[in-house]
């Protein structure tokens, strides 16, 4: 998974951990505190996104297999690589697009490995499916919540009135988790 100090990678790395135990779970980040931090989580492959070629990285420690399933909350600007490295078979998970709405897309590279790529977002679906969502949550991952096996990661918490501070400290990648803004209640 790309972006796993943010706060859906440090999420999706537990939650992985806990209904998976057995999985191999890669995943980049920005910075030695970072990549740290994400292994304390579970991650068993930490990349250097500055420093190193994940691709390269993965199909390593595959044995030049790839990976099964790929979170991508980066979207067109590495969707080339993502194929790249993708296991036969495997699926790319698009969440997000913080590297841009378009990409380059082999198709021959996906068909050769009988891939898939989806698309994931909650804003678009209608409530019927929000509801099945929410449901296949409350089964699947909310024992794992109670059971402290996946907790929410929060970076800190900012007053409402020092908004440009959070901003700031998202924009600069210092964060690993949610950056939450606190808003006073009457």
């Amino acid at each position: 998974m790309h972006g796993g100090a943010s706060g859906i990678g440090t999420f999706a790395i537990q939650a992985v951990r806990a209904l998976r135990p057995s999985s191999t779970i890669a995943t980049t980040a920005g910075s030695p505190a970072k990549l740290d931090r994400v292994r304390e989580l579970g991650a068993d492959l930490t990349i250097s996104y500055r420093d190193e070629d994940f691709v390269d990285r993965v199909r390593e420690a595959t044995g030049g297999r790839g990976a099964d399933v790929i979170l991508d909350n980066m979207g067109g600007s590495y969707l080339a690589r993502n194929v790249e490295v993708l296991a036969v078979e495997g699926r790319i998970v698009v969440i997000g697009l913080q590297g841009g709405r378009k990409g380059e897309l082999n198709l021959a590279a996906l068909l050769a490995k009988r891939g898939t790529v989806h698309a994931v977002s909650l804003r678009a679906r209608p409530d019927a499916q929000k509801a099945v969502i929410v449901a296949g949550v409350r089964e699947q991952i909310w024992p794992a919540i109670e059971a402290g096996a996946v907790r929410p990661v929060i970076d800190r918490v900012v007053p409402i009135e020092k908004v440009a501070e959070a901003h700031q400290r998202v924009e600069e990648f210092g964060h690993v988790g949610k950056v939450v803004l606190a808003v006073d209640t009457p």
